[in-house]
């Protein structure tokens, strides 16, 4: 089978190999790829800034159907659409397995970093990790589960009650999926962005987001003080990783608001204002990636229909075609964009 494999670090090295096909373990299944989305973290591994197990099958967002099911695998039959989280092997035992929280063991390897992923027409997942597509989520909007996922990890620890003010900076595919989340809580949602995201801006209204906000044509604190008597965001997401965005965020929100950090900050050293934070008692918290509990919850906002991820894709390519995928995310030309797999 054909695969789009990182074969080393550093920038590209990402070419077309022939496979053998994998074969599925004991409590593993393989999976016949229907669509897979090019995540951020795929953009960064291209381009030698994201350290992956290469040589590696790259892919963590995907949809498709079980083919094939090893030993011990009664939960999933031949046929079922699915999806899977993107752990792949955890070691069951730390403080971090034992409550759920396996995006946080030490030793956990996952699908498309250090395991094969979906950039492939067939891949093994471990039984575990597996979720039956409801009957309303397409295959498209299937691919975009672990994204959703990870903006309903965000979301979850933070609360957001009706009618609260919540800015997103940030309108790539990670924003708009946190804001429409926030918005099914029932939040007044404001979403930011710059002039050349317009195409994403665009998309935030067809959505239904409350308000798109391009911060340099038009003044955010001014808004969001005019929907709060002057008392600022109940809640920030910042989704864009940039340190001006981070600073703006703080300085939205109110006192005793709630500051959540999604976006990665390109640099390891990052200067915030902890004045705002300690003056404000402000509450902040980090997230990192998704965990088993934000998975079903996020198949059923899309399946309710309170998110259309299908809206979000822009741009369908085949494996065999990165270069024109990548293009599309880099020009700024695309929102999401899907891969599909060969033989």
């Amino acid at each position: 089978m054909k695969a789009l494999v990182k074969t080393e670090l550093g920038f590209g090295n990402l070419d077309i190999q022939d496979k053998e096909e994998p074969k599925p373990g004991k409590d593993q299944v393989k999976i016949e790829v229907k669509y897979a989305g090019i995540c951020g973290s795929d953009i960064h591994t291209y381009e030698g800034n994201y350290k992956v197990g290469a040589p590696v099958t790259l892919g963590h967002e995907f949809s498709g159907k079980v083919v094939e099911v090893g030993a011990g695998v009664s939960e999933f039959e031949i046929g079922d659409r699915v999806t899977s989280e993107t752990t792949f092997y955890i070691c069951g035992e730390c403080n971090y397995c034992q409550s759920g929280d396996y995006n946080l063991c030490h030793h956990r390897k996952g699908l498309g970093t250090q395991q094969d992923g979906g950039f492939a027409k067939y891949l093994i997942a471990r039984k575990d990790s597996l979720h039956h597509l409801p009957d309303h989520v397409d295959d498209r909007s299937a691919a975009m589960t672990e994204p959703l996922a990870c903006t309903h990890h965000i979301v979850a620890k933070t609360e957001i009650n009706k009618g609260d003010v919540v800015v997103v900076i940030g309108p790539g595919p990670i924003g708009l999926f946190t804001a429409m989340v926030a918005k099914s809580r029932g939040a007044c949602v404001l979403i930011t962005g710059l002039t050349n995201d317009k195409v994403r801006l665009d998309k935030a209204e067809e959505v239904g987001i409350d308000y798109a906000v391009n911060t340099q044509e038009q003044d955010i604190k001014q808004l969001v003080n005019s929907l709060t008597d002057g008392y600022g965001a109940d809640v920030v997401f910042e989704c864009s990783g940039a340190v001006p965005a981070a600073k703006q965020g703080l300085d939205v929100l109110r006192k005793k608001g709630q500051y959540g950090q999604l976006g990665i900050f390109p640099q390891p050293d990052v200067s915030f204002d902890l004045k705002k934070i300690i003056q404000k008692e402000i509450r902040v918290v980090g997230s990192r990636s998704q965990k088993p509990a934000d998975w079903e919850p996020s198949l059923e906002l899309m399946n309710n229909g309170s998110v259309n991820a299908k809206a979000l894709v822009t741009h369908e390519f085949d494996i065999t075609q990165w270069d024109e995928a990548y293009h599309a995310i880099k020009s700024g030309e695309a929102i999401k964009v899907l891969l599909t797999p060969v033989d």
